[in-house]
Order: structure tokens, then C-alpha cells, then sequence
């Protein structure tokens, strides 16, 4: 059950990547611009290719690395001792959530425009939980399993 929840997240997390995360817009009565991981990336290389660089390692790289090594363990093709080193790009990842939250809390902060939470934000912080909870209880079934 856990290789289908984590296989599963190989085809969930391409698509949060293009669901909207958020809607966005400088006036009140104006229609809302969607905006994506992928979206946001594009924009973010034009203005700033170190942020750029660190938020594709964060929002693409480290959940989608680590979803692919603990299908390799779980599979038994890598070996159980990379499961911290994937725990810990599970939580590279949770910080990107972190970011697109407090951006959200900012932008709603300063009152110059609208921006809404898109159900993309929602699937997002899904995959990335789930993928926590799985490489737990992988780990966990692993340690049950050596004793």
C-alpha cells in the first residue's frame, strides 16, 4: 500500500505543479491572474536566478528526488541508509510550502491588490505531507520488519 501511495505521488506532483496555487490581482474588481509553481518559477527567472535556483531545488527537485529514492527502497533497488537523506529532502520541500504561505500572508497584509488561495496550494501541501507520512511509515515498517 505505502509503493502505491508514493508511486502515486510521481504522477500528483507534475500536476501540482501546474494547478493554480493562487489567484492574484492589483485591483479589487479586476479579474484574478492564476499563478503555478511553474508559472511563478518562469517569472521568478526573469527577476532573480539565485531565489530562481533555490525555489525550483525546493518546489520541483527535492520532493520529486526524494519520492523517486524511497521508491527505490521500497523496492529494495537503494538501500534502507539513504532514508534520512530523504526525510531530510522532505523537509526542503515542506519549505517551500512555508514560503508560498507567508507570501500569500504578506501580499494580503499589504492591501494593495487581492490574492486568493487556489485548490494547486492545497494539493501541493498535500503531495508534500504525504510524502513525509509515507517515508515515515516506510521507515517504520522497516524497523518493525528488521526486529
Amino acid at each position: 500500500m505505502l509503493r502505491l501511495a508514493n508511486l502515486s505521488l510521481l504522477i500528483l506532483f507534475p500536476l501540482s505543479w501546474f494547478a493554480p496555487l493562487l489567484r492574484a490581482g492589483l485591483l479589487p474588481y479586476f479579474d484574478l491572474d492564476a499563478i503555478s509553481v511553474v508559472t511563478g518559477l518562469q517569472a521568478l527567472w526573469e527577476k532573480d536566478v539565485i531565489l530562481a535556483l533555490l525555489v525550483t531545488f525546493l518546489a520541483i527537485f527535492a520532493p520529486y528526488m526524494k519520492t523517486i529514492g524511497l521508491a527505490l527502497v521500497q523496492f529494495r533497488l537503494a538501500s534502507p541508509r539513504i532514508l534520512g537523506v530523504l526525510h531530510a529532502l522532505g523537509r526542503l520541500a515542506m519549505a517551500d510550502v512555508f514560503l508560498i504561505a507567508l507570501y500569500i500572508v504578506l501580499a494580503k497584509g499589504v492591501g494593495v491588490g487581492r490574492v486568493e488561495t487556489a485548490w494547486g496550494l492545497y494539493l501541493f501541501t498535500f503531495c508534500i505531507l504525504a510524502s513525509l507520512a509515507i517515508s515515515h511509515l516506510t521507515e517504520r515498517a522497516r524497523l518493525l520488519g528488521a526486529r
